[in-house]
């Protein structure tokens, strides 16, 4: 079966699970390990525990906050993680606590909370029997939202990702367009000045703020201290890589697959006996194992049709490069074939993946400084 073949195959389901959720078909739709391990009545406690490390209180009263993620809320083949209704009790307001976790760096997190929150509030407002349309105030819920991290991609311990940022990227790319005549544009630099004028000008009515709170090893120390189910939910995940990476080893010397599902079967019995989540983990084994596949497998073939885009535009670059260095002199067009190959690469990711131009250069690490070519390039292949 080909990447390709996998990759679509892949999207057709998750199309065929949202239209499952919007009929109510909600029960093939397979929860995260992160929801499953803090989002159920019967841990609340690992919940509360989660809420006060985030916010640095210590309170014990399980009946101050009530899970009320709501289920059919989809975006981009996700339901969201968690969500919870924090009583005024706490701290002399309602909060309305949305909480995700993200195993691949996401910029665009902003846009899927801010979905959700939507859908939330008109939950909220439905159930406590609020009238929209009165005359009088209507008293609502303070919104928090977090993401946890665990990607492979090295992130700060904390960085705070906004909606408007979208809103400056559309300016941004409006802004290239409106160069692409021109022989020597201005530098990226001016141009996102000159989109940040624009924006400030233009005083957009919404904005959204998302806390991403790394938590993988050797970050977020005191956060992973205070809730001991969040650390062994880190140590669990990153105890599955570690062993997946020595399964590697050993089937690359062997002339043989890896084996993800053994890598998660070695995690799951070298857990401590002390850890708090073992004993809900060995229960649930065969769903944790399940849902640990799933998101194993749906990143993993991202993972291969990016290399597969990289490949095709390496190669296909590096030939036209050959090309034009016997017509030009060697070193103008072996540089002019990087500059291509990277060009392909770029496209070959966005038609692949669906990703945005942005999205494809942070993933493939170009430097900011070197990013107005190719946007210019791409304008004028619209």
């Amino acid at each position: 079966m080909s990447k390709r073949k996998t990759y679509q195959e892949l999207k057709n389901r998750i199309r065929e699970l949202e239209q499952q959720l919007k009929n109510g078909e909600n029960r093939e739709y397979k929860s995260r390990l992160f929801s499953f391990l803090f989002g159920r009545e019967e841990n609340k406690k690992w919940t509360l525990s989660l809420y006060n490390a985030i916010h640095g209180t210590s309170h014990s009263d399980l009946s101050c906050i009530t899970i009320n993620t709501i289920e059919d809320v989809v975006y981009m083949g996700m339901k969201n993680d968690l969500s919870i209704l924090v009583s005024e009790t706490v701290s002399l307001y309602q909060s309305m606590e949305l909480y995700e976790q993200q195993s691949t760096y996401c910029p665009n997190i902003p846009v899927r909370e801010f979905m959700y929150a939507a859908k939330l509030y008109d939950k909220y407002i439905y159930s406590a029997k609020l009238n929209r349309y009165s005359k009088t105030l209507l008293p609502l819920p303070l919104p928090k939202l977090f993401v946890f991290y665990n990607g492979e991609d090295e992130k700060e311990d904390e960085i705070t990702l906004c909606l408007s940022d979208a809103f400056k990227e559309e300016i941004r790319q409006n802004i290239l367009h409106r160069y692409e005549e021109m022989k020597e544009p201005p530098d990226a630099i001016k141009i996102a000045s000159e989109a940040e004028q624009i924006f400030q000008s233009a005083s957009p009515d919404i904005e959204v703020k998302v806390r991403m709170l790394n938590i993988n090893h050797g970050h977020n120390r005191q956060l992973l201290s205070a809730c001991r189910p969040l650390g062994e939910y880190a140590w669990f995940i990153s105890e599955i890589r570690n062993n997946l990476t020595a399964e590697k080893t050993r089937a690359k010397s062997n002339n043989k697959a890896a084996g993800i599902g053994d890598a998660i079967d070695q995690a799951i019995s070298s857990m401590p006996d002390d850890f708090e989540i073992k004993k809900f983990i060995t229960a649930n084994r065969a769903e944790v194992k399940d849902m640990c596949l799933t998101e194993y497998n749906e990143a993993e073939t991202m993972n291969m049709l990016r290399q597969e885009g990289l490949e095709e535009g390496r190669q296909k670059g590096l030939m036209e490069g050959r090309q034009k260095g016997l017509m030009e002199g060697r070193q103008k067009g072996l540089m002019e074939g990087r500059q291509e190959s990277r060009m392909l690469d770029i496209k070959n990711l966005m038609e692949s993946t669906g990703f945005t131009a942005e999205k494809v250069m942070d993933l493939l690490k170009i430097p900011s400084n070197q990013r107005t070519d190719f946007y210019a390039g791409l304008s004028q292949n619209r």
